[in-house]
């Protein structure tokens, strides 16, 4: 019997978190593990919450790679995920979460147009995915350092997540 060759697909996700970010961005991790290859994972930066009040967040960039296509790995994957750390989805798309798992990058293609608007997606991202280039043909890189140079956004050394 031939074996079936599966294509993978690398995708690039976005963790956030602004109740009890660093245990629930190490569970998440935890749990991703169990359903996908993870490859790498960035360093943890804090941000003040977009659109809202609250507690800041953390955020990190993980990159993966799974057999599951975009919208099987959002439902099978990831918003089960979400559920069982503790999210509950609201009318309030700024209201504080134990955990958002966000595609950002596709098999090499941005699949959230938000990457380049917003410190806490570009800063994580850059460190996996320093070379993607937006509509302008700026880097990733580029933008996050415009953001670092804004101080809207700064590291967490004391905050480490990573793959066993």
């Amino acid at each position: 019997m031939d074996q079936v060759s599966i294509h993978e697909h690398q995708v690039c996700l976005l963790l956030g978190s602004n109740e009890q970010p660093e245990h629930n961005l190490t569970q998440a991790l935890v749990h991703l593990q169990e359903a996908v290859t993870i490859l790498r994972v960035s360093s943890v930066w804090e941000t003040p919450p977009v659109g809202t009040s609250g507690p800041n967040f953390l955020n990190a960039a993980v990159m993966l790679r799974t057999p599951l296509e975009q919208i099987p790995l959002k439902f099978q994957v990831l918003m089960p995920l979400e559920e069982k750390l503790g999210r509950r989805r609201s009318t309030d798309k700024y209201a504080a979460r134990p955990i958002d798992l966000d595609i950002i990058i596709f098999d090499g293609q941005v699949m959230d147009p938000t990457l380049w608007q917003y410190a806490h997606r570009a800063v994580p991202m850059a460190e996996i995915q320093p070379d993607i280039r937006s509509e302008d043909g700026r880097t990733l890189q580029e933008i996050a350092a415009q953001f670092l140079a804004e101080g809207s956004i700064r590291l967490r050394p004391d905050v480490v997540i990573s793959i066993k």
